[in-house]
């Protein structure tokens, strides 16, 4: 299998996920269910079915994140220089509206639009790999097309 690109920081919070998954999660739900089987009637208790099914998710959620873990290739974008690559830190302006916009290249298991946080494998990453300081891209994005100045690039 592929290994599975990812930064030390994004590794630090899937170890910390699966550990609250295995150590306090997982002893939860077990809990939860002893409780409920003890209500008596299987059948028609929610408490129960529902904690199964929690029980259930959080079985597969570790199951994803070993698996992940097993094939991560930890790469420390401090380590790194030169045109845009995994791990780096790009300010871009929007060309059209002059808003100014940094992303970090990260892996899809960290990815976080919302922080910050650009999946190697989406279309705007995938424009701006290989790119340096002061070139233009145009991405088509599913807003439409878009095109961005690179301003900085920075690995830390």
């Amino acid at each position: 299998m592929d290994k599975i690109l990812i930064t030390r920081a994004g590794h630090t919070a899937l170890e910390a996920e699966l550990k609250q998954l295995k150590s306090v999660e997982r002893p939860a739900i077990i809990q939860a269910i002893a409780e409920a089987r003890e209500l008596g009637d299987l059948k028609e208790n929610a408490e129960y079915h529902s904690a199964r099914e929690k029980q259930g998710f959080i079985e597969g959620r570790i199951k994803e994140l070993e698996g992940v873990m097993g094939l991560a290739e930890v790469i420390d974008p401090k380590t790194l220089s030169g045109p845009i690559k995994f791990g780096a830190t790009v300010t871009v302006v929007d060309e059209d509206t002059d808003e100014e916009k940094t992303w970090q290249i990260v892996g899809e298991h960290e990815a976080s639009i919302e922080k910050g946080l650009l999946n190697v494998k989406s279309p705007i990453a995938r424009a701006l790999i290989g790119k340096e300081e002061g070139d233009s891209v145009e991405v088509n994005t599913p807003g439409g097309q878009r095109a961005y100045e690179i301003l900085t690039i920075t690995y830390k």
